[in-house]
């Protein structure tokens, strides 16, 4: 498994939708790049340039937003990840 260093969280992007909320099917070039993902692991803070401890406040579990091409794309035994930085999640989703 991955463990992310300093403020960084490895997040597993979660599938685009295939229908509208009106039920209308899209096809694979009208899908966004999904922007929710799952957050796999967290690093364990780290400091910033001005010497101030940076706390980690997102958790395993959780589902996040992103945005859309943010990140390091990462792929471990046939599963794809992205590492970003804590301050490139833009919302935590509840």
């Amino acid at each position: 498994m991955i463990k992310p260093l300093a403020d960084r969280v490895l997040v597993k992007m979660l599938e685009a939708e295939d229908t509208t909320k009106s039920g209308i099917i899209l096809a694979n070039s009208a899908k966004e790049k999904p922007q929710v993902a799952e957050v796999v692991a967290v690093g364990p803070g780290g400091v910033n340039s001005e010497g101030n401890k940076i706390e980690m406040y997102i958790e395993v579990g959780q589902k996040v937003l992103m945005s859309k091409y943010g990140g390091t794309q990462v792929k471990v035994e046939g599963e794809e990840y992205t590492i970003v930085k804590q301050d490139d999640i833009l919302a935590i989703v509840e």
